[in-house]
């Protein structure tokens, strides 16, 4: 049941736990889903011999996406009025990633209920790895 502007207070924030050890099959079925074969995301000789990076790395989209089911989460499917936010730290296999979303605003528009929350989303080690914001509508 989505959360209600009764039940929501600024300065309030909601935790959970998006993944425990991603795997490396995850980002290879999110590669095919979205269609973004780069292989930094696949492919460990291209990622660790070519470019440099210690291993394969998460798509940044499946970041944001995961920690976007947090707000949907809270607020209910089909509320969302905007989100975004920018990629911070990369997130390798074996990460585990834990969302906070935090109550910024409750405010009307055009009499709609509207909260606006900011977003924060950190590996294992407490490294944040995606910052955002979100708004949505929410019933009374």
């Amino acid at each position: 049941m989505p959360l209600r502007k009764s039940e929501l207070e600024p300065g309030q924030t909601f935790s959970a736990v998006l993944v425990e050890d991603l795997k490396r099959t995850q980002l290879v079925q999110y590669a095919g889903a979205s269609g973004d074969y780069n292989p930094l995301h696949t492919d460990e000789i291209f990622a660790t011999q070519v470019a440099g990076y210690p291993s394969v790395f998460a798509h940044g989209m499946l970041t944001m996406g995961m920690t976007g089911r947090l707000v949907t989460d809270l607020v209910g499917v089909g509320r969302l009025r905007s989100f975004g936010g920018r990629f911070t730290s990369q997130v390798f296999p074996g990460d585990d990633l834990t969302a906070t979303a935090s109550v910024d605003e409750i405010r009307h528009d055009n009499a709609v209920t509207i909260v606006a929350l900011s977003l924060r989303t950190a590996n294992q080690d407490g490294r944040e790895v995606f910052t955002g914001y979100a708004t949505a509508r929410i019933d009374l």
